[in-house]
């Protein structure tokens, strides 16, 4: 009698990198994944959806939840409601990635520490490792906060090097229960080809635009379809005053024209297929603290 072959455990675990803004956690969600699925800036809260970012090795499955940087320097609606995706992302998950960057633990990194929940799977991260070249000054910078909280684990990374990160995942999966995969293995991401996209411009803006600009934009995709091997996509900026849309096209159209041509090769990365894009302004008044506008932010 034929024995059926023994099925393999597996094990899928959640997994909540949070931090203040601007220490890296979008790029080494990226890295980890090896491949960009969450835009990054210089500018606090450039994430501002929960995006999940899925690796499938051998029984193991993690799924990574980038959230926005948590920061109370900008307080209004949006800024609460994506303070508050932070807090509910520390719930109801197998593990959390606190990260800082290395050399600076500020007022910032405090108000996120006060968030961890003392009984979860804290694993420190010092991102930026390289930018402390004395290995002494580096231990003493990583005991400084340890000693703060009973992390579960402490790793030093550079995200950007592609530096620790195997050391980081064989870490974390040590935590894992034993459950099916939530996704498929070949998965990267729970979010469609279309918001990634509209991501992309939404990157562009922040990396273009003033300081204040980019928080009172929205980007939605009105057309994308493949024809013939050519991704043919449309999309339009919504800003929320008169004077915000000759901004955002710029002198001669020329800052919308560079926009969206980078945002056209970022797509067409994503996508392996060219890319016809095509990109317009629109004035909506008051959409910004519209409930229908704000409501997507809720998690």
């Amino acid at each position: 009698m034929n024995q059926q072959p023994k099925q393999k455990t597996t094990y899928c675990g959640l997994v909540s990198i949070i931090g203040r803004p601007n220490v890296g956690k979008s790029t080494l969600m990226n890295h980890l994944i090896g491949q960009k699925i969450s835009i990054t800036s210089r500018k606090p809260q450039t994430t501002q959806h929960r995006v999940n970012g899925v690796i499938s090795i051998g029984q193991y499955q993690y799924v990574f939840i980038d959230t926005p940087g948590f920061q109370k320097r900008y307080i209004n609606k949006l800024n609460t409601l994506l303070n508050k995706s932070v807090v509910n992302s520390l719930s109801n998950i197998d593990a959390i990635v606190f990260v800082v960057e290395a050399g600076s633990f500020n007022a910032g990194d405090e108000e996120v520490l006060a968030l961890l929940p003392k009984t979860a799977n804290v694993f420190l991260v010092i991102n930026k490792q390289d930018k402390i070249k004395d290995k002494h000054q580096l231990q003493d910078f990583i005991k400084q906060i340890s000693d703060k909280y009973p992390f579960k684990g402490v790793l030093s990374v550079s995200a950007k090097q592609h530096f620790g990160l195997d050391e980081l995942l064989a870490e974390i999966k040590q935590v894992f229960p034993i459950g099916e995969f939530l996704y498929p293995a070949d998965q990267l991401t729970d979010k469609s080809s279309q918001f990634l996209c509209s991501e992309i411009i939404r990157e562009k803006l922040f990396r273009y635009l003033g300081e204040e600009l980019p928080y009172s934009l929205a980007v939605e995709i009105n057309e994308f379809k493949l024809d013939n091997e050519l991704y043919r996509i449309s999309a339009t900026i919504i800003v929320d005053k008169d004077n915000q849309k000759p901004i955002v096209i710029g002198r001669g159209g020329e800052k919308l024209k560079k926009i969206s041509s980078e945002a056209r090769l970022d797509m067409e990365h994503l996508l392996q297929n060219k890319v016809f894009l095509q990109v317009w302004v629109k004035v909506k008044g008051g959409f910004a603290d519209d409930l229908k506008f704000l409501s997507q932010y809720e998690s």
